[in-house]
């Protein structure tokens, strides 16, 4: 029987069960994260940070291909399996005409074909756990013009039909973990695209739904975007609600078809130059977005979340860099990672929602592990008394935070049933005494 989920987002009582697996996406850094001198380091920054999905690219231009360089592509899966996450694997590269019978046929085969090496490298046993995601943002008119959902839809199923072909046997009866369309959520009518999505296609052929949501594409200034920074920034940092929305719409309507809901790309800014995204993602600005992106997709119910990206050398929008040297980003999702994890009770305080400079969630599992996140999401300077903030302010025992300035650092302290923020930042209290260092 499959997984009948409701949204999340307007629990009765308040309390949310955390479904939402932790995960990044390995793109143009992979030879840094898979093969480079500093992979172990890069390693242990995704363990740090609960890494259970690692989102990778196939029959793409910045990645190994399969056909002409399977030694590459392997230590390209290898490197997610040794960091104890699973692979999700993106199946993109097809070109016009989308609906050319014969190209469909040939991206179909080559998708089933991958599925086959795979298992002969790895076994049918490890395999069937893994994601195979058909295509990426086949809505979106800047990357593909011209490309309909009808004509996706052909696509996906010859593709999804040939990878089942070869991961079914080895299934159990469970689910196959196949899925799309990776929507751009920036584009017009993108929920037409999800709908579509998942009433269109048979069950046994899909088993999650993805989608993409940024802050923002644009540079302050463009495309009638506030030109002030401050103005600009607060716009984005307002928009970190919508993952909350938009998730708990998704769940709408893939819970009842036993999908999962995951985000597949979040960040600040999708903005491709270093001098705009940059100073946004990788930022003190960038932490506090994400943690409450992070908190938000909670809220709405999502299953999973991939950072865009996890390994980024010298662009705008890497966790770490190719030494893995982290950004304040990661140390913001390494306090969220630490403070809930999966099948954590939570409550997302409302009334401090409702401060429009905070964000608490409270999170217990079922040993009574308790701990509670606070992020700041105002640049000033504020002190506050966490009995105002929690309703068992008792029995914590240690606060670690995001110290401000440029580099983001962690700090660690006894707790002193007070936390204070310097401007923008992440806070943690729990109970256990040994995080405080």
């Amino acid at each position: 029987m499959d997984d009948v989920r409701e949204s999340s987002l307007s629990s009765p009582s308040g309390t949310i069960l955390n479904r939402l697996r932790y995960g990044v996406n390995e793109a143009t850094g992979w030879r840094h994260f898979a093969t480079g001198e500093y992979r172990e380091q890069i390693r242990e920054r995704l363990c740090a940070i609960k890494t259970q999905i690692v989102r990778i690219y196939v029959f793409d231009r910045y990645t190994p291909d399969p056909v002409t360089d399977w030694p590459g592509f392997a230590r390209y899966v290898q490197g997610v399996l040794d960091a104890g996450a699973t692979p999700m694997i993106t199946l993109s590269g097809f070109r016009p005409p989308f609906d050319a019978a014969a190209t469909v046929r040939w991206f179909a085969q080559r998708c089933g074909d991958l599925a086959w090496n795979c298992i002969e490298q790895w076994g049918g046993d490890v395999v069937r756990e893994w994601y195979w995601c058909v295509w990426s943002e086949p809505n979106s008119d800047w990357i593909n013009p011209g490309l309909t959902f009808d004509r996706y839809r052909q696509i996906y199923l010859e593709a999804a039909v040939e990878i089942l072909r070869w991961i079914g046997p080895y299934l159990g009866g469970r689910r196959a973990l196949i899925g799309g369309p990776a929507i751009d959520t920036f584009q017009p009518f993108w929920l037409d695209w999800l709908w579509r999505f998942v009433h269109e296609i048979d069950n046994a052929l899909t088993g999650f739904v993805l989608w993409h949501r940024f802050g923002d594409w644009r540079a302050p200034g463009e495309w009638r975007a506030p030109a002030e920074e401050g103005l600009y920034r607060g716009l984005l940092m307002s928009r970190t609600a919508e993952y909350a929305e938009q998730a708990a719409a998704i769940q709408r309507l893939a819970g009842p078809r036993g999908m999962q809901n995951i985000c597949g790309k979040l960040n600040a800014s999708a903005h491709p130059e270093m001098r705009v995204g940059g100073p946004l993602n990788q930022s003190m600005f960038g932490a506090v977005y994400y943690a409450a992106a992070l908190i938000q997709l909670m809220r709405g119910g999502a299953d999973g979340e991939l950072y865009w990206v996890g390994t980024d050398a010298t662009g705008p929008y890497g966790l770490w860099d190719g030494q893995g040297r982290p950004t304040p980003a990661f140390h913001a999702k390494e306090l969220v990672a630490q403070a809930v994890r999966f099948g954590d009770e939570i409550i997302v305080d409302e009334s401090a929602l409702g401060r429009r400079e905070l964000l608490v969630l409270r999170a217990r599992d079922a040993g009574g592990r308790r701990s509670a996140l606070i992020v700041h999401l105002a640049d000033r300077p504020r002190s506050y008394e966490l009995a105002e903030l929690l309703r068992e302010a008792d029995g914590y025992a240690s606060q670690r935070r995001i110290a401000g300035g440029k580099d983001g650092q962690l700090a660690a302290t006894p707790y002193r049933g007070v936390v204070e923020f310097d401007g923008l930042g992440v806070a943690m209290v729990t109970a256990d005494a040994t995080a405080a260092g």
